[in-house]
């Protein structure tokens, strides 16, 4: 039996067994007391800057709502045991409980997943100078399609740091705050070579993996060379449509990635394709040249191994990647979770010369909505 606490300008507040129902209009949610005192912005509850002043175990284990009263668009709300009084803005109560579907804008619905190579066609290439002034176009690039891409930028060394800080905090590694992209003598990595490296995610071995990446090319006077983007998320979705056993042992069996070299041991243990708790993709790791080939049982193995190749084939399809060159001055932003990255050989003749770093979505994030509020 709902008791009636109060109303004013369609605003309704009902009280049953402690808890809170709020009715606008045709809508009625329903809010735990606990989460409601959990949720209290008034001074006693709050610092000035929005920080929580106190702990859960501060709270009674037994709160709940005593009494309510709808006044204009607000609600007063009396707590029991403990007689704590706050007062909340309905409108904000109601959004609260729409259903956080984009809250996170790492999974797959927060995207524009582009499958083949033409839907991201053709490239938007971003010039520096404009960036500068306002970024907002090529950050939500990042966070919509997966990359962007910068022209005009300088060609001095450690200009991709500079790039980098533009939107957030660069990501310090083994490989050092900058890493250089051409051949060497005595390469620790098949990126500096001249071979052709197939589509993968970078670091897998990490725990966190770095979630941007950044490539500047400094100077490409290279015959071949040419980089490649394939969408993760679009190849994991299609996997998900059209064998989902094979995405069900992609996403529950976890692999071991692994790094190692005179001054680093790395290793990490995950899926390839990693969910959130909905369900929806959130991250790929895929790198042949760092996967441990993972020793199962016989019957275990054949599965995992053809739930792999069917994974590879989407990702390796011609179609699939999409084929820019990258020019002195051109610089690459992408998503190190959700895109791999390809490159066809080249001739060591000529000289190519990329630098290359790494940086986190959440700085990127930060940014960018600081210039979409604005």
């Amino acid at each position: 039996m709902y008791s009636h606490v109060g109303e004013s300008l369609g605003i309704s507040a009902l009280v049953e067994g402690g808890d809170l129902y709020l009715r606008v209009g045709d809508t009625q949610v329903e809010i735990a007391a606990i989460w409601l005192r959990d949720s209290c912005p008034c001074p006693e509850s709050r610092a000035v800057n929005g920080q929580k002043l106190f702990n859960i175990v501060d709270l009674p284990a037994d709160t709940r709502v005593e009494r309510a009263r709808v006044v204009g668009r607000s609600l007063e709300v009396e707590f029991a045991p403990d007689g704590h009084r706050g007062v909340f803005d309905v409108e904000a109560l109601i959004a609260a409980d729409a259903p956080p579907r984009l809250a996170d804008t790492r999974n797959e619905d927060a995207k524009r997943l582009w499958r083949f190579a033409e839907e991201a066609s053709p490239t938007v290439w971003n010039d520096w100078s404009e960036y500068l002034v306002d970024p907002a176009a090529a950050l939500r690039a990042v966070i919509d399609d997966g990359f962007a891409l910068l022209r005009g930028v300088p060609t001095d060394s450690g200009q991709v740091v500079v790039v980098a800080e533009t939107f957030g905090f660069v990501r310090k590694t083994n490989y050092g705050i900058i890493f250089d992209v051409r051949v060497e003598e005595n390469p620790v990595n098949l990126a500096f070579t001249g071979l052709a490296i197939s589509p993968h995610t970078d670091n897998p071995y990490r725990d966190p993996v770095p979630t941007l990446q950044l490539l500047h090319c400094i100077h490409n006077a290279a015959t071949g060379g040419e980089s490649g983007l394939v969408d993760g998320f679009a190849a994991a979705k299609m996997l998900r449509e059209k064998n989902a056993r094979a995405f069900d042992i992609l996403t529950s069996t976890a692999v071991t990635f692994r790094f190692d070299s005179a001054d680093a041991h790395l290793s990490a243990t995950v899926p390839m394709i990693g969910l959130d708790q909905a369900g929806r993709i959130r991250e790929i790791r895929f790198n042949n040249r760092s996967m441990v080939a993972p020793r199962l049982k016989s019957g275990t193995a054949r599965e995992f191994y053809s739930a792999y190749r069917s994974f590879a084939e989407l990702l390796y399809h011609p179609e699939a990647q999409l084929n820019f060159q990258l020019d002195a001055g051109d610089c690459l932003i992408f998503d190190n979770t959700r895109l791999l990255h390809a490159r066809s050989a080249f001739a060591a003749t000529g000289g190519r010369h990329l630098q290359g770093t790494y940086a986190d979505l959440d700085g990127l994030l930060s940014t960018l909505h600081a210039f979409e509020e604005n």
